[in-house]
């Protein structure tokens, strides 16, 4: 697709994901899920968050286990008071905060494929919380690519899938949709991405369970990212 608004000269904005994208937080998160949600008396496992859940708000991931519950129990189950609820959420954070500073990881070869990309504006786009987002770059030491241009679902009030998020991001970036690249690996920002109207490569960690759906381009290593995104950029300019 060709874009005749890009200037040659105007390289790509590239909107990052942080949580399995940047950092390999994925099954650290779904861990401490399995072992939050149980004690709050809603049944889950760390296999289910990975296969059903992974990118998708906190909150969204409780009042869909409630109303799962609810329709299999309805006599036995309740929802979660508000305040019952806001302790939840804190507990989860206070424990995967701690495990992200002592166990928290890079996505194998992301470290050098953004210095390939060093040109590139870039801008760490997430649905977790600012406060999430500096922990991963601080623990992983990939803070000093993104110059503090984080952008967080719980300060903008908007969460993936809504393309909203995206949107906003690459308003404050100085760049129209059609100027930037989203990086995702959850189905739940590629589809983000796509109805922003941006560029999309999905870092698809599980080929042989998920499928990149149409428009995107997927990719199965951080190390294939800048070769993906010169070709965008070449693409853009021809």
């Amino acid at each position: 697709m060709k874009h005749t608004g890009t200037p040659p000269s105007t390289p790509l904005c590239l909107l990052f994901d942080c949580d399995g994208t940047l950092v390999d937080s994925e099954i650290l998160l779904a861990e401490v899920m399995a072992e939050i949600l149980p004690e709050f008396g809603l049944p889950f496992t760390a296999r289910q968050y990975m296969d059903e859940f992974r990118g998708v708000r906190f909150q969204t991931i409780v009042q869909t286990l409630e109303k799962r519950f609810q329709a299999l129990a309805a006599d036995q189950f309740s929802q979660l008071e508000a305040g019952m609820r806001a302790r939840m959420e804190a507990r989860m954070r206070a424990r995967m905060e701690a495990r992200m500073r002592a166990e928290l990881v890079a996505i194998p070869g992301m470290s050098a494929a953004l210095d390939h990309l060093s040109s590139h504006p870039k801008a760490v786009v997430s649905n977790g919380p600012e406060r999430k987002i500096r922990c991963a770059l601080e623990s992983t030491e990939l803070g000093h690519h993104f110059t503090d241009k984080l952008f967080s679902a719980y300060t903008l009030n908007v969460w993936k899938p809504d393309p909203e998020l995206y949107r906003k991001a690459a308003a404050a970036m100085g760049h129209a949709p059609q100027q930037c690249v989203v990086i995702d690996d959850a189905a739940v920002g590629v589809e983000a991405g796509l109805a922003a109207g941006m560029h999309v490569i999905h870092l698809n960690h599980f080929p042989t369970e998920e499928t990149t759906p149409e428009g995107a381009i997927g990719i199965h290593h951080a190390d294939e990212l800048p070769a993906a995104i010169a070709r965008l950029s070449v693409q853009e300019t021809a």
